[in-house]
């Protein structure tokens, strides 16, 4: 009953309309997106000639124009730009050598070259109109359904949050996670990829697909060394990417701390009540192909917390990388006599809220 209700829905009704006309692969869709585009030109230019270029000016052949590049391919595309420069040019023949401004030809050319561009980039990969988009908003919705911490027991808590460059949807910062060893454990990585925004963000899906399967399914000491392998074979020339990998048994509290090339993370010790600086040192992924990874075990105890980030909350060009981790940390000390509770926020705003580079923190503690 569910499923016969999805694709009742006007909206589900309207998506496979517009399908039928934009699926590459139908040849009879193709033809029909074309004759009802030159019914839609006939149409502007009878308005055109009835209510005139006043009310109705000859520029709005445009429409046309704009729809072929959403819907039809290279080759019926060409047709239409050449029926729609055949009109333009019948009328300036038929009111005068003025009727038709010049700047006219040059709107429609330009616009008839973007949507070539956009049928050709269409055919080439063999999408229908706005496939492209919305295959990267559902890879986008699965990279974030990756970086959701699982549900922990009771006692420990966590929160995550992420910002791109430029407000871009994603970006080259991303997170995984996964509960172990029955739910005894958990795994988790945070990787920072070379660039931002929207360049970093292909290479970040395609990582984080790689990193998902290596996670839990070979041993925490080993997983830098197997991400650094793949990426060596990936040959990316001058793409990279740094990343904390962490391993905490949930019901001792121990966890072992991996790091390849990414900024300290810092752990808030309860007893002492002050953030410490943990620097397991290690190179960055995909450079050599014998890297060495430092890390370090440490343990959560009741009140602790640990505070994982990437680059874009603390470096800022000209500025030495530690003054941004002793603000990083400013920020940290404030949260402490409020709690933690909405703290991975609060950290983000105070310590970079207009950061030009993409921004990832976790925030993970116990009670």
């Amino acid at each position: 009953m569910g499923q016969q209700e999805i694709h009742r829905d006007p909206l589900s009704r309207a998506r496979r309309w517009l399908g039928l006309f934009a699926a590459p692969e139908t040849t009879q869709g193709k033809r029909l997106a074309l004759v009802g585009l030159l019914v839609l030109l006939g149409l502007c230019l009878l308005l055109n000639l009835t209510v005139g270029t006043v009310t109705f000016p000859v520029l709005t052949v445009v429409l046309p124009v704009v729809l072929g590049g959403l819907l039809l391919g290279p080759g019926p595309l060409l047709l239409l730009l050449v029926a729609v420069f055949a009109v333009v040019g019948g009328e300036n023949l038929d009111q005068g050598s003025d009727a038709v401004h010049p700047g006219v030809y040059i709107v429609l050319a330009l616009v008839g070259a973007i949507a070539w561009q956009q049928a050709v980039d269409r055919q080439r990969l063999g999408l229908s109109a706005g496939r492209g988009e919305q295959m990267l908003l559902e890879l986008r919705d699965r990279l974030r359904r990756q970086g959701e911490l699982p549900q922990l027991p009771q006692g420990w808590h966590s929160e995550v949050e992420q910002q791109s460059a430029g407000g871009a949807s994603f970006g080259g910062d991303f997170l995984l996670a996964t509960r172990t060893d029955r739910g005894r454990s958990m795994e988790l990585v945070l990787v920072d990829v070379s660039g931002k925004g929207i360049d970093a963000g292909t290479r970040a899906l395609m990582l984080s697909g790689a990193l998902g399967g290596l996670l839990g399914a070979v041993r925490p000491q080993d997983f830098l060394s197997s991400a650094n392998e793949y990426l060596i074979r990936q040959n990316w020339g001058e793409g990279f990417a740094t990343a904390l990998h962490l391993a905490v048994d949930l019901e001792s509290g121990r966890y072992l701390l991996s790091n390849a090339g990414h900024p300290p993370p810092v752990h808030y010790r309860g007893g002492t009540g002050q953030w410490q600086v943990v620097e397991p040192h290690g190179t960055v992924l995909g450079v050599l192909p014998d890297a060495e990874f430092g890390s370090v075990e440490g343990e959560f105890r009741p009140y602790d917390a640990l505070l994982l980030y990437t680059d874009g909350l603390v470096e800022v060009p000209g500025r030495d990388l530690a003054v941004g981790i002793d603000k990083l940390l400013g920020a940290a000390e404030r949260l402490i006599p409020r709690g933690f509770d909405g703290g991975a926020l609060r950290l983000l705003e105070d310590a970079a809220p207009a950061a030009s580079d993409d921004r990832a923190l976790v925030l993970i503690w116990r009670t």
